[in-house]
């Protein structure tokens, strides 16, 4: 699958969606290390990067070794969000680092504060204005420009097979589709059939990725092989479980389904983890953000409650790593089910 010209992810690419507050350098590079086939920045406000909102531009700051990597970004207003999406487009000046190789514009995100005030997937309320700030952002930047978003803003508007095209007509060189509608939030089943349909149409010439339920092998290798998509996007998961891009690709490149990671295995993909938060974020903001990930490394161990409260809750990274180094001591050989592994977070 290509992205443009230049960005060739491979056959059967499974890339790694991009989360607020989780798509951090840390666990991207993580992703990285497993598999992953590209990453994308947490989403970047389009009011933020106008304002030079430190936090803002901090998000857009990247490294090569992640690449190949999309910038994010979302808003409602149509001179803000070409605004963002040039000062995207010179991350590496602006930001420093990397930059990035692609730029993704988040119609999906179902979030209330964000869909309500018309940006992410309240674009769907106002198809129009959604490809017409595409076709805008895709003439004023140099890399390719990708769409993210939904079937639709609830069951009676699923217009995703028409809006397919139109996006397409105004340039964009990839499109990812969530299966479902922004009123569905996270509930219930993703319904694919309407991505296959985008698929299917004989007008689209662009690659469609897949995103949403993709939490197994399987699921991912029926993906491609029923819905005929170009490529498939893992979120939620994901998280506490980098390594399903190591299970994933090896599905799908070799048919063989992978034993659950040994506890020792996990501990050392955590630590791994860990000194790239410090890294990135220093002492204190490394220790607290990383509790969401370390949380979840370990589901499915037996009597780990008192032993996860310590992990989630030291400040000390000295007591981190000890307690880590601990789970390897005291379950480095318990046997973990396939049902342990954290594919629902």
């Amino acid at each position: 699958m290509k992205i443009g010209e230049d960005i060739d992810l491979g056959q059967m690419p499974v890339l790694l969606a991009p989360m607020e507050d989780v798509t951090d350098p840390s666990f991207r590079l993580i992703c990285k290390e497993c598999g992953a086939s590209a990453v994308y920045t947490e989403f970047v406000s389009s009011d933020g990067l106008i304002r030079d909102a430190e936090s803002a531009i901090a998000k857009m700051k990247t490294e090569e070794r992640e690449a190949p990597i999309g910038i994010q970004i979302y808003g409602s207003d149509p001179d803000a969000m070409v605004k963002a999406a040039e000062m995207a487009d010179h991350a590496d000046e602006i930001a420093g680092g990397y930059g990035c190789d692609l730029i993704d514009i988040n119609f999906g995100c179902p979030v209330t504060k964000i869909a309500n005030r018309g940006a992410g997937s309240g674009m769907m309320k106002d198809p129009d204005k959604m490809v017409m700030i595409t076709s805008r952002i895709v003439e004023a930047v140099r890399k390719p420009v990708t769409v993210k978003t939904r079937l639709g803003w609830d069951e009676e508007s699923k217009i995703i097979v028409s809006l397919a095209e139109r996006l397409q007509d105004v340039g964009i060189k990839a499109l990812t589709i969530h299966g479902r509608t922004r009123c569905q939030m996270y509930r219930g089943e993703a319904d694919w059939s309407l991505i296959g349909e985008v698929k299917a149409n004989p007008r689209m010439k662009i690659p469609i990725i897949g995103n949403g339920d993709i939490t197994t092998p399987q699921k991912a290798r029926e993906a491609f092989d029923r819905y005929g998509v170009d490529g498939i996007m893992v979120g939620r998961a994901s998280f506490g479980h980098p390594w399903i891009f190591m299970e994933m690709r090896s599905f799908l490149d070799k048919g063989e389904l992978l034993p659950p990671l040994p506890v020792r295995e996990r501990v050392k993909l955590a630590k791994r983890h860990f000194a790239l938060s410090l890294q990135y974020k220093g002492r204190t903001r490394g220790v607290y953000e990383m509790r969401r990930h370390l949380s979840c490394y370990f589901k499915g161990l037996p009597d780990f409650k008192d032993t996860r409260i310590k992990l989630v809750t030291t400040q000390d990274p000295d007591e981190v790593v000890k307690t880590l180094d601990y789970i390897a001591d005291r379950w480095g050989d318990t046997p973990l089910e396939e049902s342990a592994n954290v594919y629902n977070v």
